[in-house]
């Protein structure tokens, strides 16, 4: 893995691949604007504010300038903040998180090109795509946070090319990953969740940069006996990680949300909306929502009583609830203050989720009951932005203009949605993040 990373090249990238980069790009640049201004962030402000450091980096969305470290920290957290980025759908991994800050921070360091920066980019989410599939699912199941622990090695491998690592120092970068490779899945629905892509983002760069200078590590830090596979899972398979390199390409099975949630709520959610479209559904006479849904579900997203924004974006029940009510799932479904008002707290006791083996995780059927014994029924097979029902550019376009709408002036956002589509053509990534300053 290391030599292929050191040695490809952007013009050993298909176009095809490019083009799901820059889409994933797009999707990240918005959900990090989005969030810019959470509460969370300016919790951690306030620490970075007392340790002090060079103004080295952007903060995407905000006026501030930290160190690359701390920069890709916190647009690592922003861009997680909302559930809203990216994910590989088959280990839930959300690849652009832990990446796309460590490219954005050393790219703008070091006056580099997009070019650059997008090559980097798409051979980390590549990395961290592979190293997931090897332990996924056991891995994630037995409680780690899978963004948080594979991340740590799509940010070293991006960080390692864009500092220009041999070999060497390359496969001592992914030891030193593996090290610090950690998040765990109790943490979901707190700010401690979105907190680990960012502190992955931070520890590939500090894994590479360590690298760089002669600081050495085992050099099978994943494989070994004591290694993060064997440590972290109970399944591991190696030829997920190095079999077809340059031929397969993870990043095209990359998807994006357009509900601010759990994606294996999604399913639920769109055939919820589709049944408000289709009926004059009235709240008062909904005896029963019945959620037949992928065994994942419950085991994600089973929150029955969230109590705070966070919360509700792990509760089906939260986003079966306003997607009735509301007819959509965007952020302002997962505010505090949704989470407790008293239409979806009283919708959301009427919501029973049902475990079925042979539902597809981008899969749910829905009955909603009603009082006089009529029985709603739609069954979604592919829910929207699955697969197999993707997002399109104009679905990115839209989603990146309404996240950042409010923050970014009217004028910049038309002009990054414009150069986002045609980034490699773009001389520095200085010229984007300039255009991310808040009004």
């Amino acid at each position: 893995m290391a030599k292929w990373i050191v040695e490809t090249g952007y013009e050993d990238i298909p176009e095809v691949v490019k083009k799901e980069g820059k889409r994933s790009l797009l999707n990240w640049l918005g959900v990090a604007v989005g969030a810019a201004y959470h509460p969370a962030v300016d919790i951690v402000l306030s620490m970075v504010e007392e340790v002090g450091g060079k103004e080295q980096a952007s903060l995407l969305g905000r006026k501030e300038k930290l160190n690359i470290l701390f920069a890709a920290l916190v647009n690592g957290m922003t861009s997680h903040m909302f559930d809203f980025d990216d994910t590989h759908l088959e280990t839930v991994l959300h690849p652009s998180s832990p990446v796309a800050p460590v490219v954005f921070a050393l790219g703008e360091r070091y006056n580099l090109s997009c070019k650059d920066v997008l090559t980097a980019f798409i051979l980390g989410a590549e990395a961290e795509c592979r190293i997931s599939q090897a332990v996924y699912p056991d891995h994630y199941e037995v409680g780690w946070h899978i963004t948080s622990t594979a991340g740590n090695f799509g940010a070293a491998a991006a960080a390692g090319k864009i500092l220009g690592l041999d070999i060497k120092q390359m496969t001592y970068a992914f030891g030193i990953a593996a090290s610090q490779a950690s998040g765990l899945k109790e943490m979901f629905g707190t700010m401690t969740k979105p907190y680990h892509p960012g502190k992955a983002a931070m520890n590939g760069i500090m894994a590479a940069m360590l690298a760089a200078k002669g600081f050495t590590s085992s050099e099978q830090g994943i494989e070994a006996k004591t290694g993060f596979a064997n440590v972290l899972s109970t399944k591991q398979d190696y030829t997920q990680i190095t079999g077809k390199l340059g031929e397969h390409w993870e990043l095209l099975k990359n998807s994006y949300k357009p509900f601010a949630c759990g994606i294996v709520a999604h399913p639920t959610i769109d055939a919820v909306i589709k049944l408000r479209k289709q009926h004059q559904i009235r709240v008062e006479e909904v005896v029963e929502i019945e959620a037949y849904v992928n065994r994942l579900v419950p085991i994600l997203m089973g929150k029955e009583n969230p109590r705070t924004g966070l919360e509700t974006k792990f509760s089906t029940y939260h986003c079966a609830a306003v997607a009735l009510l509301d007819g959509k799932a965007g952020e302002e479904q997962f505010s505090d203050e949704r989470a407790q008002a008293e239409d979806a707290v009283a919708l959301r006791k009427k919501v029973r989720l049902i475990v079925k083996p042979e539902i597809n995780k981008d899969e749910a059927i829905i009955n909603i009951k009603l009082n006089n014994g009529t029985i709603l029924t739609e069954h979604v097979e592919h829910a929207v932005g699955s697969m197999i029902n993707p997002m399109t550019d104009g679905d990115l376009q839209e989603k990146f203009y309404d996240l950042t709408k409010g923050i970014l002036p009217e004028e910049n956002i038309h002009k990054l949605i414009q150069l986002m589509f045609k980034f490699e053509e773009v001389a520095k990534v200085n010229e984007i993040t300039a255009l991310c300053s808040s009004t």
